[in-house]
């Protein structure tokens, strides 16, 4: 996202966080703007019933959890280290300092934040109105439309992934997804998933 250069030049603290630690919680006021260096991060919320309903995985280069910083909100979500993760974070008001000198930096986070409304909203429509093959699918398909393949796909989400992105459960996913190949809408090779 944002290049090592510019964030050094911004004093960005590298920190390091093990496996199963949590960066931030739900309902914590954002101070930070954080890009991980290396390792993967699951942003999550817990429902009533106790059931993890995933937001998003997030890994290498990616940024995480700026939307509350731009409308000061509180974070929607807990951040969570699924490996061991080393993540740059610098304060709030110099991220806001950074976008300002770096206008191509600042329009990137806006085709950033589009892109995850754009996606919120497919996600929302799905998990409201239709049945499991649908969701998968159009998740499949965003993500295929965000990585701009050639023709075909390699899907990187895991089974469990994808039940955690939908609200499916695992078992319901696995079903899903050999019909979905069985109606030509994809295809597994070795246990692989292709769009």
């Amino acid at each position: 996202m944002i290049p090592l250069k510019i964030l050094n030049n911004y004093k960005a603290l590298k920190k390091t966080y093990t496996k199963n630690s949590i960066v931030f919680n739900e309902g914590e006021t954002a101070r930070f703007y954080y890009q991980i260096k290396k390792g993967d991060i699951k942003m999550y919320n817990i429902t009533e019933d106790g059931k993890e309903f995933v937001q998003g995985y997030f890994s290498n280069g990616n940024s995480f959890g700026e939307p509350p910083l731009f409308g000061n909100y509180k974070y929607p979500a807990t951040a969570f280290c699924v490996s061991d993760c080393v993540i740059y974070k610098i304060p709030k008001a110099t991220f806001f300092d950074l976008l300002k000198t770096h206008p191509d930096i600042h329009l990137t986070f806006t085709k950033l934040l589009c892109k995850r409304m754009v996606y919120k909203a497919k996600i929302m429509k799905e998990l409201s109105v239709y049945p499991p093959e649908h969701r998968i699918l159009t998740l499949l398909n965003h993500f295929k439309e965000s990585s701009s393949p050639e023709e075909i796909y390699e899907v990187k989400l895991t089974r469990q992934q994808i039940s955690e992105l939908t609200g499916l459960r695992v078992e319901t996913v696995i079903r899903a997804i050999k019909h979905l190949e069985k109606s030509n809408k994809l295809y597994i090779k070795e246990r692989k998933v292709y769009i």
